[in-house]
């Protein structure tokens, strides 16, 4: 877009209100990604699960988010992002208040497929539609916003876990409380404007300027919606049929978007996010509740550092923000993996919670809100939908397969040892970052899809 400072729309209550409740996409991933920390400790009690399927409970979740995802882009490009959004709100709902009253392991895992289906559809609508009704100096932020909900639904989620953690049949109410974030999501849709992008493709053009006018609270939008028409004119001179996706123009978005969704997972964050009481337990905070207290911990930083990350990624850039959060990923993690080589024990436990803290902190300023906002950003316009359906769909594949694996992974290598291929695999992300990952700070989506 060639809009001018002078020009550039101020932030004001009606996109701000858009945002939040927007963002609430990001709520039902969060909560849902932690209540599941508490959950197994007490769910065996009643199904009585061993690691398999403790790993199992976990997995089938994210194959559900997984084939949601796969299936996002396509419905997101047909009937649009707020259509889709207000459907996986209410299958979220659904899903979580049938997991709660499940009686037998079928239903229960019914549930957890109808919310894991939610969450991967929500996860990559909802940074889409944010990254289209935002304009460019202050996307970053907006965008971002999507991952401070994820957090705060991580740490709502293990407040209710320690809570609920001395109350009978309290995973129930763990589970069934999800329903909330998706039934405020649910009626905050209802009142949101669809994307003035998506409805100016096909050619709504009255309904994309008045969503325009409402989103910039003004009445002279006419530059921005001829960016927009003469963007979809462009797209519209070529055919976008999935084969666009092997173009040499849509390879090197397509590398950074799935290798950053890959390296998301398999440097460790959900291992840490859901097993966290585990992991606590295991390094010697005996009781269930002490375990879930040091977590809620853990979510109280990963929501600061997510809030700072927001005000630097639109001053810092996204590259060096990466490449920080790695570096000190990459450090907490070999100080994990060390401590439980050596074994440490009584008051020197709190350095593994320490580090695991740090661990978080980094994440949160880096690798967690940089990769949900590039694949927003990176991807052309004809094929943003779908394009943006891979990289959520290899982040919740990896994420599946990481976490499925975890405890078994425990059994068979030790903690030590699990911990030292987090680490590797954090190096392997530093050196992709440092090889292909490009600047996006303070450019149009025009812009970074010329770029690139």
């Amino acid at each position: 877009m060639s809009m001018t400072e002078a020009n550039q729309p101020k932030k004001d209550w009606r996109f701000i209100l858009i945002a939040i409740v927007a963002g609430l996409g990001g709520l039902l991933f969060g909560y849902d990604t932690g209540v599941v920390a508490g959950v197994l400790l007490f769910v065996n009690q009643v199904f009585h699960f061993d690691a398999s399927m403790k790993g199992l409970f976990v997995a089938i979740a994210l194959a559900a988010a997984a084939v949601g995802a796969a299936f996002a882009g396509a419905l997101a490009d047909a009937f649009g992002r707020r259509a889709v959004l207000i459907v996986a709100a209410v299958l979220f709902s659904a899903g979580a208040i049938l997991s709660s009253v499940a009686g037998t392991i079928p239903i229960l895992f019914l549930g957890r497929v109808m919310v894991g289906a939610a969450i991967g559809v929500s996860s990559m609508i909802t940074p889409l539609y944010l990254s289209e009704i935002t304009a460019a100096h202050w996307r970053g932020a907006i965008v971002t916003i999507n991952q401070f909900y994820i957090t705060v639904g991580i740490f709502v989620s293990y407040l209710v876990d320690y809570m609920l953690s001395g109350t009978p049949d309290g995973w129930r109410w763990m589970l069934g409380l999800g329903s909330v974030p998706g039934l405020i999501l649910l009626g905050g849709m209802m009142v949101l404007p669809e994307s003035p992008r998506w409805l100016a493709g096909r050619n709504f053009i009255e309904k994309a300027t008045a969503g325009l006018r409402f989103l910039r609270g003004r009445q002279d939008v006419s530059e921005e919606l001829g960016d927009l028409h003469r963007d979809i004119v462009e797209d519209s001179r070529r055919a976008a049929p999935w084969s666009l996706l092997l173009t040499r123009k849509v390879r090197k978005p397509l590398i950074i978007g799935v290798g950053l969704a890959v390296f998301q997972q398999i440097t460790g964050i959900n291992v840490v996010i859901y097993f966290a009481p585990t992991i606590f337990r295991d390094a010697g905070l005996s009781s269930a509740s002490g375990s879930i207290l040091a977590t809620v911990g853990i979510g109280a930083v990963n929501v600061i550092m997510t809030g700072v990350a927001m005000r630097l990624l639109d001053t810092a850039g996204r590259r060096k923000m990466l490449l920080l959060g790695l570096y000190g990923m990459l450090t907490s993690l070999v100080f994990i993996g060390t401590g439980f080589l050596i074994q440490l024990h009584g008051p020197l436990t709190y350095i593994i919670v320490g580090m695991v803290a740090i661990f978080v902190a980094f994440f949160a300023i880096g690798l967690g809100p940089i990769f949900w906002l590039m694949i927003s950003e990176i991807f052309p316009l004809a094929i943003r939908g779908r394009a943006m359906s891979i990289a959520t769909v290899a982040n919740w594949v990896s994420n599946m397969v990481i976490s499925g694996i975890f405890l078994d992974l425990l059994l068979i290598i030790g903690r030590g040892p699990t911990f030292m291929f987090y680490a590797a695999m954090t190096v392997l992300a530093i050196l992709f970052t440092l090889w292909i990952v490009p600047e996006t700070k303070g450019k149009t989506l025009e812009q970074i899809e010329d770029s690139l």
